[in-house]
């Protein structure tokens, strides 16, 4: 089925760019390295500093100031040729199983199991073509308007912000995803079933807002979503402030993100800064989990002959729990730079993530990098990064296309080292 239908995208792509109707244009990254992590294996990932992909994009011109565009990009594992990542570890995340020591240990571990499966996809779990982005639109002379699978305008912000592009080690991502690591998003990266309208002004000025509708957000969980983002890009600056709104399928305010910050170049320099502000009092994804209990758990429970009654305490138990550890309340910050150096360039960056739930859980990135070109479309590239986590904090290093997942315990470090290859086609 895919097979034939990548097929059939290159034959008309071919086909509309012989006629000169369209210009079409099929587009990828190639990237891909090793990684060696302190409390997990060395690991050969896909997507060190950009996620591998294949994509097709096109334009028709409509005339007076119109364009129809369309853009479908399939994520590519080169690891092992799938569509879905793993995390780079298999160690548990303890975070969500606080508070339960009411309910048998053996019962938590068939939890933990359900929550967290090992070797389980940490990303596109509904198996999607192209989960990168999937959009079609209208150009016109007073903005764009756009349809489909596309990033959120808090997470552009957020990504002109981060001094490793939202890649590698050094990625300011690996401690904003919540105390409770991948399994509680620290922000809605791309959102379904999504409209936006985008504009970009001559002077520099820009913005978007998205609204989406039923079966929105990253994962598809929010019963609708909203955003927004003002843009300025000129005079060496690529800054802007962005917003993210999502409410759960009981239509609750979930998560919520405000982004602030960008870049600025200045001869061989380029500085970062950023701020990001997390809040979250309903997870849309407490469904998810109290159906891990009711498929994992109920099952084995009722096998043992536990009592409907009893049963439905340690359910209680859980469910309170789970609702309590998906909060988030956090803010966090991140300075960083590049300096040119010849054909390449050097990283560095520090990110604080400050914890303002109970449990107080911070974490501290310090990541360093070079960058080294070797064509115009082919770079090598190393970084360090270390994560010094606080209390139940857990956060470990990852990639652009693999969530770090967790330490072996609660407040051990997280370091790592990748040396990886990147080609642009």
């Amino acid at each position: 089925m895919k097979k034939s239908l990548i097929a059939a995208l290159l034959g008309t792509a071919f086909a509309t760019s012989a006629l000169a109707q369209s210009s079409v244009q099929i587009y990828g990254i190639a990237d891909a390295g090793v990684m060696w992590q302190k409390g997990g294996p060395t690991k050969i990932y896909s997507g060190g500093a950009d996620g591998s992909r294949i994509g097709f994009k096109g334009t028709e011109d409509l005339g007076n100031g119109y364009k129809a565009i369309f853009n479908l990009e399939a994520r590519v594992e080169l690891d092992t040729g799938t569509q879905q990542p793993t995390l780079m570890n298999d160690n548990p995340g303890r975070y969500l199983l606080r508070g339960m020591q009411q309910i048998p240990q053996a019962i938590r571990d068939r939890l933990q199991a359900a929550i967290q499966p090992p070797g389980a996809p940490a990303v596109n779990q509904e198996r999607a073509l192209f989960d990168r982005t999937a959009m079609v639109g209208v150009i016109t002379p007073i903005g764009a308007v756009l349809l489909g699978r596309m990033y959120t305008p808090g997470y552009e912000v957020f990504n002109m912000a981060d001094a490793f592009e939202s890649g590698t080690a050094g990625t300011w991502g690996h401690v904003t995803g919540g105390t409770a690591g991948f399994t509680a998003l620290g922000a809605d990266i791309r959102s379904q079933e999504a409209i936006q309208y985008r504009i970009a002004l001559p002077n520099g000025l820009g913005g978007s807002i998205m609204y989406g509708a039923k079966g929105s957000g990253y994962a598809g969980r929010y019963n609708k979503f909203r955003a927004g983002a003002i843009t300025y890009k000129a005079n060496g600056f690529d800054v802007g402030v962005g917003y993210n709104h999502g409410y759960d399928r009981e239509d609750r305010p979930s998560l919520r993100t405000t982004t602030v910050g960008g870049s600025y170049t200045f001869n061989a320099w380029k500085f970062f800064a950023g701020f990001h502000s997390q809040r979250n009092t309903n997870s849309a994804l407490i469904p998810d989990y109290l159906g891990g209990w009711d498929q994992a758990v109920a099952p084995a429970l009722t096998a043992q002959g536990i009592p409907a009654a009893q049963q439905a305490a340690l359910r209680g138990i859980f469910a309170r729990a789970i609702a309590a550890n998906t909060q988030q309340d956090a803010n966090s910050y991140q300075v960083g730079l590049h300096y040119n150096v010849g054909p390449g360039r050097i990283m560095a960056s520090y990110a604080h993530q400050n914890d303002r739930t109970a449990s107080n859980s911070d974490a501290n990135l310090v990541a360093l990098g070079y960058d080294h070109f070797l064509s115009k479309r082919t770079d090598i590239y190393t970084v360090v990064a270390n994560i010094k986590n606080k209390n139940e904090a857990q956060y470990a290093p990852g990639t652009a296309g693999n969530p770090g997942g967790f330490t072996k315990g609660p407040g051990e470090d997280g370091r790592a080292l990748q040396i990886g290859i990147r080609h642009r086609f």
